[in-house]
């Protein structure tokens, strides 16, 4: 029963999700209605799409602690653009922003392929990097709402069919991965490099390469996030996003994207992500203090742990067992 309760880990989460928004229900009967949902989904969005990339760039055995920096950075250059170009079509912005997010996403992935460096030592090093670029190109200064044109803040917040486009981009993106991860040979090879990257050489995958195209993916999705970001809360700065790359490995975690690698589903990371986002909103409402908000996440993240190393841990078999019994 319990093998059977892991191996359907989206479906467990899913339960999980609908159970606390059932508790939260009898507290505040307002949270569940359609259009505060509606919110709480487009609030998470960024998050959204940030894990999708975090998944894949997991799944190969790596990890991408440059994310919220390079929203950031992303972010202030769309920003400063704007400034510069306020008539600029927003096709143009978004194209800016996502080569620019892949630029800084092939720069992780070719020191961790080329140079063979740890991705966690890369990726510190260039989160570090990216936040210093911020200050240096702003000199430390916020770009505002007044400063950024209409056309530049209003697309993200546009409502279609009662959902912001923010909403729908991440909604697009999603089913975007299922098509990536289960019906292309680029997919096929993030699961192989992850699962046994020596296996995959025999087979004609290069794990570097794969690792590679898996960081440029994660960068191009976190500059998207840039300019949504800072289009939807109308103001580019520094410390836009602090800390936020540890919400999005804890979305993938709770998500059953397994840290070893080889392991994960876009299901799962994006009820990871939905299930941070509903405790954000939804604590305070109820009036739970900040200390319990970072409790309920950090055991999320435990128990989440737990169940990843459940359902990888394999049995030995035992081939000697005369010998064994001798000894």
């Amino acid at each position: 029963m319990l093998k059977r309760l892991l191996a359907a880990r989206e479906t467990l989460l899913l339960g999980v999700l609908i159970a606390l928004l059932a508790l939260i229900a009898t507290r505040f009967p307002g949270f569940v209605a359609p259009a505060n949902l509606a919110n709480v989904f487009n609030d998470t969005s960024p998050l959204i799409i940030l894990a999708l990339g975090q998944m894949v760039v997991i799944v190969t055995r790596c990890i991408d602690l440059s994310v919220a920096a390079n929203l950031a950075l992303t972010g202030m250059l769309v920003a400063m653009l704007n400034t510069v170009a306020p008539d600029l079509p927003i096709a143009v912005t978004l194209l800016v922003a996502v080569s620019s997010g892949a630029a800084l996403g092939a720069v992780n992935g070719l020191l961790v392929w080329k140079f063979d460096i740890p991705p966690i030592v890369v990726t510190l090093g260039t989160m570090t990097i990216f936040r210093g670029i911020i200050f240096l190109i702003s000199d430390g200064q916020w770009i505002n709402a007044f400063e950024m044109s209409e056309r530049f803040t209003q697309f993200p917040r546009a409502v279609i069919l009662g959902l912001p486009v923010l909403g729908w981009i991440a909604v697009l993106i999603a089913l975007g991965f299922v098509v990536l991860v289960t019906r292309t040979p680029l997919g096929r090879a993030f699961f192989a490099v992850g699962g046994n990257p020596h296996a995959a050489v025999y087979t004609g995958i290069d794990p570097g390469r794969t690792q590679c195209a898996a960081f440029i993916i994660s960068g191009a999705l976190a500059g998207l996030a840039g300019y949504l970001w800072v289009a939807r809360y109308a103001v580019a700065y520094v410390d836009i996003a602090g800390g936020f790359e540890l919400d999005v490995i804890a979305a993938c975690v709770i998500g059953g994207i397994s840290i070893s690698g080889g392991i994960g589903s876009v299901g799962g990371a994006v009820l990871g992500a939905l299930f941070l986002g509903v405790v954000k909103n939804a604590l305070p409402v109820v009036n739970i203090s900040p200390f319990w908000q970072l409790a309920i996440s950090g055991a999320a993240i435990v128990i989440a742990v737990a169940f990843n190393a459940r359902a990888t841990r394999t049995k030995g078999r035992i081939i000697l067992r005369k010998a064994e019994h001798a000894a």
